[in-house]
């Protein structure tokens, strides 16, 4: 089966399923795919020393999972993070490791699975009892799948975040249920319930055979008075009556609370009983404000699912990228304001994700917000919420954008374009962390980390006094650089792969290669639009290409009628592990040759010390003098 083929099996296999059914039909199609006996993908458990399988795919139909110690087998070095492919002799390399012998196991090759922080978490395998002679495209099509396994893994991870809002939701609204209480005409409490415990602040069990009284007001022990004269009064007399708005209950610490209620009553056994249905309308209050802020979180986790699968990943190995990835290890544990300037297009949304994934807030919500999209007359609404009749149009309280992101962190991209009076707002919630919603008198307490972006110079902007100095300074605190296309010699020709390989397998084309002296001049373009522009170009180029190698027309792009760049080879660059050297080398030269540690070359790379290690000597590279 050609490659071509082979992924397109694969993406039909697994184009509709999700959860673990995903998992069993990724590795079955994997297997059939690829021609091989056995697939399965795993997960790191038990303090990483262990992996667990999620599904296998053996001799032709689903086997059991197993859990099985890492040390000593041939996934060892994959979960720590490095893929691997053995073509031969497997249970000679891998003398320790029964389980190989069981599936009289030749040949090998795994790829690793990595979470939203890009730390191992799992891997992809496959095993044959013969030879694998095509290695390489087995790993391309398995590299591919492995990401659309990671974007399946990062999918779960968010629904669960759901489904646990979500019960929260239905907790909320079960201990909101209203207060029962059932007395006597001299109120004499008869029955109560779980709620009238919780609204009255007094034990159900000791309020049943004592007066109500204590429990009321004077004005609402009358009202009640005179409604059990009124459901009394005759055979026509009501079966059951509102109490006066306005009235109030008093808990048994003393404290009174407004309320609405209903009175009936029915005769039981010869005697006349009353049942008050109470509602705690503070409660409510604060019960709803609660529903609405958790409804917006689920929304906001339900866009996160939506998107998942087109999230981009980080592509490059320039130095400009390298040092980037750099200023994001160091930084994104802290909690310090970050400003990201780059032109349109560089990836500043990319970089406040992957800020927001290396912080201790990772598993509460980044909420995203662009300055630039909101109209002048909403913004301080949206940051910041409003209250009920605040303006006109405000027909409810409105959590703001801030609040949402309480112990999470708020990205404000286009943050230059942020009006002048906001940006006195904004400057109190950085310094004071605290803030107030439009039309409101309560101050609200807030705890969020501040991701800032711009195309613009604020510097000039704070000049000319369009931008607040002070807010400059707060937000300015450790600014992250993102260096446009045209600054990232060998990144346009990782980012056109990157992208050929996504939309080709998404539209079912069979595009095998992209030509030397198209990479060429792809290389020579000066991207004004940087990676979004490459991206669609790419994109539409996929869609026009008839055969195996990728076209891009005059008409796509007409300003890339550039003079082609020197040869760079039959295949369209170098070979891989040349460019892999000088990325790691770089790296390496910007961390002082330091491997471990918060600001060492493994820690920038992804990857584990040990694995760093392993590379280097694979790759013949040490350290001179």
């Amino acid at each position: 089966m050609g490659e071509d083929d082979a992924l397109r099996a694969i993406v039909e296999g697994v184009e509709a399923e999700v959860g673990e059914s995903f998992f069993r039909s990724l590795v079955r199609h994997l297997s059939s795919a690829l021609e091989v006996k056995y697939a399965f993908v795993s997960e790191l458990v038990e303090n990483g020393t262990h992996f667990r399988t999620r599904a296998v795919w053996a001799d032709g139909q689903l086997a059991k999972n197993f859990l099985i110690p890492l040390a000593g087998t041939p996934c060892e070095a994959v979960l720590l993070g490095e893929p691997r492919f053995y073509t031969d002799r497997l249970q000679e390399r891998f003398p320790a490791d029964r389980g190989l012998v069981d599936w009289r196991a030749e040949s090998y090759c795994g790829v690793p699975l990595l979470d939203g922080s890009g730390a191992t978490a799992g891997h992809l395998a496959i095993i044959h009892d013969e030879p694998m002679v095509d290695g390489p495209r087995g790993m391309a099509i398995m590299r591919i799948f492995a990401a659309r396994a990671q974007a399946e893994i990062e999918r779960a991870r968010i629904e669960a975040a759901l489904r646990e809002s979500e019960t929260r939701l239905v907790r909320i609204i079960d201990s909101a249920l209203d207060a029962i209480v059932t007395f006597d005409d001299t109120l004499r409490v008869e029955l109560v319930n779980d709620a009238a415990e919780r609204v009255f602040g007094r034990d159900a069990q000791a309020m049943l055979g004592q007066s109500l009284t204590p429990l009321l007001t004077e004005p609402l022990e009358r009202a009640l008075h005179a409604s059990i004269r009124e459901l009394t009064a005759g055979p026509r007399s009501a079966s059951y009556l509102w109490t006066p708005a306005g009235l109030r209950a008093r808990r048994a610490d003393g404290s009174e609370f407004p309320l609405e209620a209903t009175l009936s009553g029915v005769e039981v056994g010869g005697r006349r009983l009353f049942t008050l249905i109470l509602r705690d309308l503070e409660a409510r209050r604060q019960a709803e404000e609660t529903m609405r802020r958790l409804a917006t979180h689920n929304e906001y986790l339900e866009e996160e699912i939506k998107s998942v699968y087109n999230f981009d990943e980080i592509v490059g190995q320039s130095p400009a990228m390298a040092g980037v990835l750099q200023q994001v290890a160091l930084v994104g544990p802290t909690d310090a304001s970050v400003m990201i300037l780059g032109e349109t297009g560089t990836g500043k949304e990319l970089i406040a994700r992957a800020l927001h994934s290396a912080s201790r807030r990772r598993e509460r919500p980044l909420i995203k917000v662009n300055c630039a999209a909101l109209p002048a007359g909403l913004v301080e609404s949206e940051l910041f919420g409003h209250e009920r009749g605040a303006f006109t149009g405000a027909a409810q309280r409105r959590i703001g954008r801030f609040e949402l992101a309480d112990a999470g962190t708020i990205f404000l991209d286009e943050i230059g374009d942020l009006p002048p009076d906001v940006q006195v707002k904004l400057l109190r919630v950085l310094q004071e962390r605290e803030l107030e919603r439009v039309g409101g008198s309560t101050t609200i307490r807030v705890d969020v980390r501040v991701i800032a972006a711009t195309n613009r110079v604020l510097a000039d902007a704070v000049a000319d006094g369009t931008f607040r100095e002070d807010l400059y300074y707060r937000l300015n605190v450790f600014p992250i650089r993102l260096p446009p296309l045209r600054e990232r010699p060998g990144d346009v020709a990782l980012l056109t792969h990157y992208f050929v390989a996504r939309y080709a397998a998404k539209m079912g084309r069979r595009i095998t290669h992209v030509p030397a002296e198209l990479t060429a001049r792809l290389e020579a373009y000066p991207w004004p639009g940087n990676v979004r522009e490459l991206e669609n170009v790419i994109e539409r180029a996929v869609i026009l290409t008839d055969g195996p190698a990728l076209e891009v027309r005059a008409d796509v792009l007409p300003a890339m009628n550039v003079a082609p760049a020197a040869s760079v080879g039959a295949e369209g660059g170098r070979p891989l592990e040349d460019v892999e050297r000088e990325h790691v080398l770089a790296v390496l030269g910007k961390t002082g040759w330091r491997i471990e540690g918060p600001s060492g070359a493994a820690r920038v790379l992804g990857m584990h010390p040990n694995t760093l290690r392993s590379r280097m000597k694979r790759l013949g590279i040490r350290r001179e003098g």
